[in-house]
């Protein structure tokens, strides 16, 4: 093992001036098996996810032991997919890329065993790559031409933050959410409401139903800084309905998540266009899986488009978990010199923004 990893390190080196690199990206951070191979870190040749959502809708949310066992089960065969779907060899495959955090632990052992196991079979460098770098490198594959300086905004299950990418794989934090992440907000919102996992897109459907005129607590939290709150939101939202219920009153679902869906948005885009201000940058990239939402979509279009900012949503497939946008990011580490990783790789609950 020891050979192998010197072997990876002259590997990983050359292959910033190789002029094609095939990279496959390994995904099981929560409850997607997802394999892709990515040329040149943004030309997606492959990308195959195996979701287990219709498996945990019967628990309300995603339980961490049954996400693992069922990674197992599909991994192997996602893989093998992904390569017959990207029409390449083994041979053709120049490194191996996976999350190894943030996530659920049992599920990020999975990929990462899996990948480890591939890279030392085929002798290939193995790229430890930060599941939220993935989410940013999303875009990279949705626009072959975009490049650093921007903002992203990053809209999450696990996280909720604003930052400042300089360059590939370099970015400062500017705020992020000290409490909920929006994602989480979305989902408990949802299970209080009685929709079903995944909670986010529900919320999202029953909205466009709803009038949205109730003010849940004041549009003031964290005024003045470029931090997120989503707590309290949230909890208002949980005080009404069961205020209703103990009332005997009816719960009005779609004026409920119509309301709820207002308040979380407006923060969201205000504050990503005063981070844009602050930055004097005029790119604004969204990453995560709640840049699916519409209403997100609808509203960040209409300020950047008022304010001359330019807006890169990653295309709908990208939103969620998935390998490609971590073999994106592979590419961008090694040009950058970083996450080359020896076989003693472990998964990591959580990873610094």
């Amino acid at each position: 093992m020891e050979n192998y990893f010197e072997r990876a390190k002259v590997k990983f080196e050359n292959l910033k001036n190789k002029q094609d690199v095939t990279i496959v990206g390994i995904e099981s951070s929560c409850d997607e098996t997802s394999v892709s191979v990515v040329k040149n870190g943004n030309i997606m040749l492959s990308n195959i996810i195996s979701s287990q959502i219709d498996i945990h809708k019967r628990f309300g949310g995603v339980v961490p032991e049954v996400a693992s066992r069922n990674h197992v089960m599909a991994i192997e065969n996602v893989f093998n997919e992904a390569i017959r779907v990207a029409g390449i060899s083994l041979s053709d495959i120049d490194a191996i890329a996976v999350t190894y955090g943030a996530g659920l632990i049992g599920a990020l052992l999975v990929g990462v065993n899996f990948a480890k196991a591939l890279a030392y079979s085929l002798d290939v460098p193995l790229i430890a790559v930060s599941h939220i770098e993935g989410h940013i490198s999303a875009n990279y594959i949705t626009y072959p031409s975009l490049k650093p300086p921007f903002v992203c905004l990053l809209v999450s299950g696990g996280h909720t933050a604003l930052l400042e990418v300089s360059d590939y794989m370099e970015h400062k934090l500017l705020g992020s959410t000290i409490d909920d992440s929006v994602g989480e907000a979305f989902d408990k919102v949802a299970r209080v409401l009685g929709l079903e996992y995944p909670g986010g897109p529900n919320v999202d459907k029953f909205a466009k139903l709803g009038k949205g005129d109730i003010e849940f607590i004041k549009h003031d939290i964290l005024k003045g800084t470029l931090n997120f709150s989503f707590s309290g939101v949230k909890t208002a939202v949980i005080n009404y309905v069961h205020n209703l219920e103990q009332k005997g009153e009816s719960v009005n679902v779609p004026n409920i998540c119509a309301s709820f869906q207002n308040f979380v948005v407006k923060e969201l885009t205000e504050k990503a266009l005063e981070a844009c201000r602050q930055t004097r940058l005029n790119k604004l990239v969204v990453a995560g899986g709640v840049s699916a939402n519409s209403f997100l979509k609808q509203k960040l279009s209409e300020v950047c488009k008022e304010n001359n900012i330019e807006l890169y949503m990653p295309e709908l497939r990208l939103c969620t978990d998935n390998a490609a946008m971590i073999a994106s990011a592979g590419y961008f580490y090694i040009l950058k010199g970083k996450g080359l990783s020896s076989l003693g790789l472990t998964g990591s609950a959580t990873v610094a923004l």
